[in-house]
């Protein structure tokens, strides 16, 4: 699996969670079924922004991540519901049309990674 961070903005620049420290904090929890419907993310401009438009390379990237996802494993959610690991197989999901996702979920947040940081300052 390629190494991933989940990004989330902080006081001057973004904070960071390593999926992989993620994954391991959160690999005791009790699944839930959590209804695609209530992921707010799904309707948002999730992967692209202002400083990483949509192209179509961009595009088929993540239609490759999606295709190559393993839906065995639960997607992760921060306490307030947000997603932070799991969104291309919540995509691969809706493309089965699936209803559900089986989720993790962190009672509380764990402390990011990196403060105000930079996507490409951090090792990949």
């Amino acid at each position: 699996m390629r190494k991933q961070y989940h990004f989330w903005p902080g006081d001057d620049g973004l904070d960071a969670w390593d999926v992989d420290r993620l994954i391991a904090l959160s690999a005791l929890f009790e699944t839930e079924e959590v209804p695609i419907a209530e992921i707010g993310e799904v309707d948002s401009t999730y992967w692209f922004d202002e400083h990483s438009p949509p192209t179509v390379r961009k595009i088929v990237e993540h239609v490759r991540l999606i295709e190559e996802v393993d839906l065995a494993y639960p997607i992760i959610l921060g306490p307030d519901g947000r997603v932070m690991d799991g969104m291309h197989r919540i995509a691969r999901s809706i493309l089965d049309g699936r209803d559900v996702m089986t989720a993790v979920r962190f009672g509380v947040l764990p402390d990011p990674d990196y403060l105000s940081c930079r996507p490409d300052e951090l090792p990949y």
